[in-house]
């Protein structure tokens, strides 16, 4: 397993250096996205259909027998600039048959074109159509990777402060937190993630935010206030230069009373979830959020059947 965990981080940091800039166009980035992501399919006895809710696309994930299951409202990654629910099937579909839950992908706007706070209104409109439609917002759980973790924390932060009903639980993946770069990461692990170079980061999120929006907390929830959250997971790679977004956000939680857990995860770069089945830490990273999701909707039926 070694030797195929070295020949993955060789081969994707040198497609990464070379071709993954800020400075390159969109429409390649987002075309090089979809292509690698589409080689390997989603998984197994997952059905997989596409909608349209409130004018937003949307694909729903529905494994055998799952049907009527709790639902996994999930904010894909990519920077805010690339990504949608095609380059996401294959990770979240191996999520949600993990956790015997249906999910839903918002395929939401992105930057350049669509600048803050288009993501963070169409994540509240497809979740609030949910929502209004029926489903009950202790039967869902948010999650997301990269700036989707981002995106998943902003929309926690925009309902709690509009006094609406929150998922029962939140897992975030490699989250991309702090978009003023202050990190302590950004400095020590520079030399050891195989995906991005801190210098890339103030580029990007210039493409999505104004210097003045960057210390918003919506836009970086480091800096947000983080009490009466749901429970939060956060799972993160040793190597990766987001690392203390990670950390960053968890101490925030823990010390506003939350509760909240942490994996960093030894040796692992970014979303490194992306590839189950080809190596043993992704599918252990997503049984264990699985796991917890799991115990999160049991503990919320084993409630019910008490009241």
């Amino acid at each position: 397993m070694a030797s195929i965990r070295s020949h993955i981080i060789r081969a994707v940091s040198a497609y990464y250096m070379k071709r993954v800039t800020p400075y390159r166009d969109v429409t390649e980035l987002r075309t090089g996205l979809e292509t690698r992501t589409g080689l390997l399919p989603p998984a197994r006895g997952v059905r997989i259909s596409p909608t349209d809710i409130e004018g937003t696309k949307c694909e729903w994930h529905v494994p055998v027998g799952c049907e009527d299951a709790p639902v996994i409202f999930y904010l894909h990654g990519g920077a805010y600039v690339m990504g949608s629910p095609a380059t996401h099937r294959r990770l979240v579909s191996h999520i949600a048959r993990a956790a015997k839950m249906r999910a839903v992908l918002p395929d939401y706007r992105l930057a350049p074109e669509y600048r803050f706070p288009a993501a963070l209104e169409d994540s509240l409109k497809v979740y609030r159509n949910l929502v209004n439609n029926g489903l009950d917002a202790q039967r869902i759980a948010i999650g997301g990777d990269s700036a989707g973790g981002n995106l998943a924390a902003a929309t926690l932060l925009a309902l709690r402060d509009a006094h609406e009903a929150m998922p029962e639980a939140c897992f975030l993946m490699s989250p991309w937190l702090d978009m003023t770069g202050e990190g302590e990461s950004l400095r020590t692990r520079a030399g050891i993630d195989p995906w991005f170079r801190p210098e890339h980061l103030a580029p990007t999120a210039g493409k999505i935010f104004s210097d003045f929006d960057k210390r918003n907390p919506l836009v970086s929830p480091v800096f947000a206030d983080v009490s009466n959250l749901p429970p939060v997971l956060v799972h993160v790679g040793d190597h990766e230069i987001l690392l203390s977004d990670s950390t960053r956000f968890v101490d925030n939680i823990h010390r506003a009373g939350g509760e909240v857990e942490l994996k960093v995860w030894p040796g692992m770069w970014h979303v490194f979830q992306f590839f189950v089945g080809q190596m043993p830490e992704s599918g252990q990273s997503i049984e264990h959020i699985a796991e917890f999701l799991r115990s999160r909707f049991d503990q919320t039926a084993s409630r019910h059947q008490a009241a």
